[in-house]
């Protein structure tokens, strides 16, 4: 059965098919807590984020609307990021305390030398620092989903925007950045 189908299921009353639904989706909720940490907050709580996450996902998922897997991870890491924005408590304070975990493969085998390394990742947070302070949410959010690689119709379904919507965000979102990178400059 595909995750629509038991989607469907769920949504139509029968709540047999949510230990499939949670079992199918508890290694993505652990994978993407894992990349973010809680100042103050256990590795759990942000996993227990996730999972909000995705009882939210199973609840508002509409048929025909994109596909399911795409929407739930979308739902499951906004609920994470909102978690570690909320405890941080400044609106747009989200990139204060928290840094994704090295994975292995990526930076951990990199050819780089620890030091570079560590400015790197630097450099990354406090990008994405003055990024939230400049963008809206929905800028902030659909520019951090364009770069995971989602795509326009993916945005725009996790988001519940338009697509006309979501490109006009991501429009406003490279004006304002060009704007701060040439003031930097």
């Amino acid at each position: 059965m595909t995750d629509e189908e038991l989607v469907l299921r769920y949504q139509s009353g029968d709540k047999t098919v949510w230990e499939e639904l949670y079992s199918r989706y508890k290694p993505r909720v652990l994978k993407t807590a894992r990349r973010f940490f809680l100042n103050g907050g256990e590795p759990e709580d942000l996993a227990q984020e996730g999972m909000c996450g995705l009882v939210s996902a199973v609840s508002g998922y509409k048929t025909g609307a994109g596909s399911f897997s795409a929407y739930a991870g979308s739902c499951i890491r906004n609920r994470i990021v909102d978690a570690v924005k909320k405890s941080n408590g400044a609106k747009h304070s989200a990139l204060n305390n928290f840094l994704p975990i090295i994975e292995v493969g990526e930076e951990w085998l990199s050819t780089e030398n620890p030091e570079d390394e560590v400015l790197k990742r630097e450099d990354k947070s406090e990008l994405l620092l003055k990024m939230s302070k400049i963008l809206s949410a929905l800028e902030f959010k659909a520019v951090v989903m364009y770069t995971e690689g989602m795509t326009m119709a993916e945005i725009s379904s996790a988001l519940g925007k338009s697509m006309k919507s979501v490109d006009n965000a991501l429009n406003r979102a490279k004006n304002k950045l060009q704007k701060l990178i040439t003031a930097e400059e």
